[in-house]
């Protein structure tokens, strides 16, 4: 009886560890268990630990609420201008309700992969092929705003969308490189020539300059030459008015006419000889003789003058 009554109290301890075990559920931080009671959704458990019902309750799935990169397998797109390019990424998505993602779909993750290759095949397929490259953050936008739409009923959240690789056919790559090649040396050839262009620009501005420097210098030269002669003349103007002044004031004084008579009398000889020696030819006016007469005609002539300005 004793064995017996033994063997009864530990049969019912095993037992009741694996009740224990069965209804006590740790749920880790991050994460999500969806609770079943007699295959019939009860309730989501959060981080922590739980109890559940004996033989009437059970997990029936476990979600990660991380965040999750899914890697989009290799697939053959063709392009707008009919090119072959494979074309690979990686999907980033997070579980938003446990509940949606245990009874929503039945594989998620298949799901938003399948739909996220058909998708991309539909982006590429409306770009040419020398655009794919430059459209990668157009073509990662429409795939997370698609799939985004579409996983919102199985409570995923589409987060990110990044494409890995794109890898177009050898022939296709090495047209692209002799493209390229062509593009560069002809953007070459473009620079250079505007080069050459500024600097005939530049030259033909300089000259331009130079000419219009030696122009308004050679102007302004002339101007100071003229004001130079303008001047000269005006002094030599002055000095004989003031010249003129003083014979005059002279002539009026005591004893000019008498000065006046004896000045031109020797000129008139000075010049008279000097016209002598200039020339074998001499012609002799006829009233040589007579200065006295031609002294008394320029006096009568200063007198004349001067009683008018009077």
């Amino acid at each position: 009886m004793i064995d017996m009554g033994f063997t009864v109290a530990v049969a019912l301890a095993v037992m009741a560890i694996i009740v224990i075990v069965k209804t006590a559920v740790v749920v880790p931080q991050q994460s999500a268990y969806v609770v079943e009671n007699l295959g019939k959704y009860s309730r989501t458990l959060g981080a922590g630990f739980n109890i559940l019902i004996p033989f009437l309750e059970r997990v029936a799935y476990r979600h990660s609420l991380k965040e999750r990169a899914v890697d989009v397998e290799e697939q053959v797109c063709i392009t707008s201008d009919n090119v072959q390019v494979g074309v690979d990424g990686v999907l980033y998505l997070q579980v938003m309700d446990a509940r949606k993602a245990s009874y929503g779909i039945g594989d998620y993750l298949f799901a938003i992969a399948q739909l996220a290759q058909t998708t991309l095949r539909s982006e590429v397929g409306q770009i040419d092929l020398d655009k794919t490259f430059e459209e990668r953050s157009h073509i990662n936008l429409r795939v997370v705003e698609e799939l985004d739409q579409a996983s919102n009923p199985w409570g995923v959240k589409v987060l990110r969308y990044e494409i890995k690789n794109i890898n177009p056919p050898g022939d296709v790559l090495t047209a692209m490189e002799k493209q390229m090649r062509a593009e560069r040396e002809k953007r070459a050839v473009v620079l250079q020539s505007e080069g050459e262009r500024d600097a005939k620009i530049n030259e033909a501005e300089g000259e331009k300059q130079r000419v219009i420097k030696e122009s308004e210098a050679a102007k302004q030269q002339q101007i100071n030459e003229a004001e130079g002669e303008a001047a000269a003349i005006l002094a030599v103007a002055k000095a004989t008015s003031e010249g003129l002044k003083k014979v005059a004031e002279a002539l009026d004084s005591k004893g000019g006419d008498k000065a006046m008579q004896l000045r031109v009398a020797e000129d008139y000889l000075e010049r008279f000889g000097n016209l002598a020696k200039e020339g074998n030819t001499l012609i002799v006016p006829a009233n040589l003789s007579d200065i006295t007469s031609m002294i008394s005609a320029a006096t009568t002539v200063l007198k004349q003058t001067r009683d008018g300005n009077d």
